[in-house]
């Protein structure tokens, strides 16, 4: 019974005249939006400045792109450099192929040259910025619904993905299968869920709120890439990427219990951006010189106090001399003043 199968996309490709629209391509920007918004608003919230994250996804977006590329060909080097197959394919991102590992790996890289230079630490941004990720990472896995790639296998489930292709070698390829692509996306929502959750709950600071989402993420990546078909390396009757989501799961949750022992809790807000406090001293510069400003207004009427009832000012003292002197006096005062203002 298909309750719930997903059809096949008509096209994965818009043409707006000579230049293709690619929806795998729009899927993996809609997700780096999505996660420098969301980073920007939480980043925010710890004490930074407001476009510090977007400052260092400038850097970390093109490092992560890269290294997504070459960890999928290299683990995938077949594709490409087999005899028969074509070497500049590898180069033709838009027909898929990004390495989750890779990414954030090399990504992180970026990150850590771009926070050096703004005097950010790292683990901080990174916490900031980790819910987001995995939201780009559940917009990015509907690019391969449009390229209709990395589906698992054929399923008699009440839902499932139709596929209906033609491979390059001239094989069609027709069915209903394992719709993994939706498992996944779904999965890295309920990661973003999570690591929100317990950030809030227990105060995660120090990389922790990355390294949940990193252990949260890699479970649910195991069980897909078991259902996935598409070729890869086995290794003792497991895929390559399932061996390295059980190795990155162990590294992060001993990073979790090890920082969480070190360094509980969560980085001063004061200290992680010097970018928030940058327009302090001119504030409090300004707010000194309007303070000037307001004092001597306020002194002004004291200068034009009446006369008193005898025909003297008020006693005060003007350069050491008591201001109530006879007229005469006043009259040389002036002289004097008014000789040196020429």
């Amino acid at each position: 019974m298909d309750i719930a199968y997903i059809p096949s996309p008509s096209r994965g490709v818009l043409y707006l005249g000579p230049v293709p629209l690619r929806a795998y391509a729009f899927c993996i920007i809609l997700g780096v939006v999505v996660a420098v918004w969301l980073g920007s608003k939480r980043w925010v919230a710890r004490g930074g400045a407001k476009h510090t994250v977007g400052d260092i996804a400038v850097w970390a977006v093109p490092f992560g792109l890269v290294g997504g590329r070459l960890y999928h060909v290299i683990t995938d080097h077949q594709l490409y450099f087999d005899e028969g197959r074509n070497p500049w394919n590898a180069f033709k991102i838009w027909e898929g192929g990004l390495g989750i590992w890779g990414a954030i790996a090399l990504g992180a890289v970026g990150a850590w040259i771009g926070a050096r230079r703004r005097g950010v630490p790292l683990p901080a941004y990174a916490d900031a910025i980790a819910p987001g990720i995995a939201l780009a990472q559940a917009l990015g896995r509907w690019g391969n619904y449009f390229n209709q790639e990395l589906y698992g296998r054929p399923t008699t489930l009440p839902w499932g993905l139709e596929i209906d292709k033609t491979l390059p070698g001239g094989e069609v390829v027709k069915g209903v299968y394992h719709p993994t692509f939706l498992y996944e996306s779904i999965w890295c929502v309920a990661v973003a869920l999570l690591v929100i959750w317990a950030d809030r709950r227990f105060t995660l600071g120090h990389g922790r709120a990355f390294a949940l989402y990193v252990a949260a993420y890699t479970v649910g990546r195991f069980w897909t890439e078991w259902l996935r078909i598409d070729e890869a390396h086995v290794y003792f009757g497991l895929r390559l990427n399932d061996w390295t989501s059980i190795l990155v799961f162990l590294g992060a949750v001993a990073y979790l219990v090890i920082v969480g022992k070190k360094r509980p809790g969560r980085e001063d807000p004061a200290t992680i951006d010097p970018a928030a406090h940058e327009s302090e001293p001119e504030a409090a510069e300004a707010a000194a010189v309007a303070g000037k400003a307001r004092t001597g207004a306020d002194e002004e009427p004291a200068d034009r106090a009446p006369e008193g009832a005898a025909g003297r000012k008020p006693s005060r003292s003007v350069d050491g001399e008591e201001a109530g002197e006879p007229a005469a006096g006043a009259a040389d005062a002036t002289g004097k003043d008014a000789k040196n203002l020429t």
